[in-house]
């Protein structure tokens, strides 16, 4: 529409923590049982799930058969994932099946605020890891001590309720789940760079993926009372929000608008912009949730912020030297 440069990757950054943070707290409201919500988690991935293949399937099918026209025949999945089998495989099983899976399971035991520093907080230390490991990455003495300080606030925050474990409680579980949702994502982040994979193709293959091996097995257990499920008697207004938000804005919107930014920014100003969803996502929770905000809360979201930050000072001065 000929909007400037500057006017797109702007609205894009707002709109990618905006939905970012929204993800947080709206993912705890509906999943948390004691908030009265009528869907299980589960249920909320089947709709996050088939949101997005609504949008994205029909896309990877175009993509798919463009590329057959140029006589490049990598696509799979019948045609729905515009990636090969292979790569749709490996990406998709940590990225659209595996985080969705553990994250909103993760939202059923632990708050928001925990979710808030231990999921898109503790991305950046799995990653670098995982990009040490796999890709060879080198970590300088500045990133290792932003990976610390990340540290020091995951176990500020995780740490205390594992404390707790022994006294019956379970925030533990969606710690720990919200530090594996992260791991999860993380590996698909490292997949992609090691594939070099456009993040279009990337979003619509691990959709793809998860469509076709979770939707017709979950319905499958919920026809035949394997698992109990409220899919098919929820209010088809609360399947219609879950669809839109999980799956067009979580997936969509915010995949291409993460895209525009970087674009726009580059990585390491997208980095800085993103780290403020630890922060407000736990704000958000406080505010609209009523959710505590604990002494080691807070210190565990300064620690995390502050170790985003460094990583993003190392980065910089390896772009300005290579410059």
């Amino acid at each position: 529409m000929g909007f400037p440069d500057r006017t797109v990757g702007i609205a894009a950054a707002v709109v990618t923590v905006l939905v970012w943070t929204l993800f947080i707290v709206i993912a705890r409201a509906s999943a948390d049982p004691t908030r009265g919500g009528t869907l299980t988690s589960f249920d909320i991935v089947f709709c996050r799930i088939v949101g997005a293949s609504l949008v994205l399937l029909p896309w990877g099918s175009v993509l798919a058969y463009r590329d057959r026209a140029r006589g490049l025949n990598q696509s799979s999945l019948l045609g729905l994932s515009p990636l090969s089998l292979r790569v749709t495989t490996s990406v998709g099983l940590f990225g659209g099946l595996l985080y969705a899976l553990v994250a909103y399971n993760g939202f059923v035991f632990a708050p928001a605020a925990h979710a808030s520093v231990l999921l898109p907080g503790s991305m950046p230390l799995w990653t670098a890891l995982l990009a040490a490991l796999i890709l060879h990455d080198h970590i300088t003495a500045v990133r290792a001590l932003g990976l610390g300080l990340i540290v020091l606030g995951d176990l500020m925050v995780g740490g205390a309720s594992l404390l707790r474990a022994l006294d019956g409680g379970e925030v533990w579980k969606g710690d720990l789940l919200f530090m594996l949702g992260a791991t999860c994502w993380a590996t698909y982040s490292v997949l992609a760079r090691h594939y070099r994979l456009d993040a279009v193709r990337a979003t619509i293959a691990i959709t793809a993926f998860a469509f076709v091996i979770y939707v017709p097995i979950y319905s499958l257990l919920l026809l035949s009372h394997v698992l109990t499920g409220q899919l098919f008697t929820a209010p088809w207004q609360e399947l219609l929000f879950q669809a839109g938000f999980q799956g067009w804005g979580s997936v969509v919107i915010s995949g291409i608008s993460f895209t525009k930014m970087i674009q726009y920014f580059g990585p390491v100003r997208s980095t800085m912009i993103t780290a403020l969803v630890p922060g407000l996502s736990a704000l958000a929770a406080v505010l609209l949730l009523g959710e505590p905000l604990t002494w080691n809360l807070s210190v565990g979201l300064v620690l995390v912020t502050l170790g985003i930050l460094f990583g993003v000072r190392a980065a910089t001065a390896r772009a300005t030297r290579g410059t």
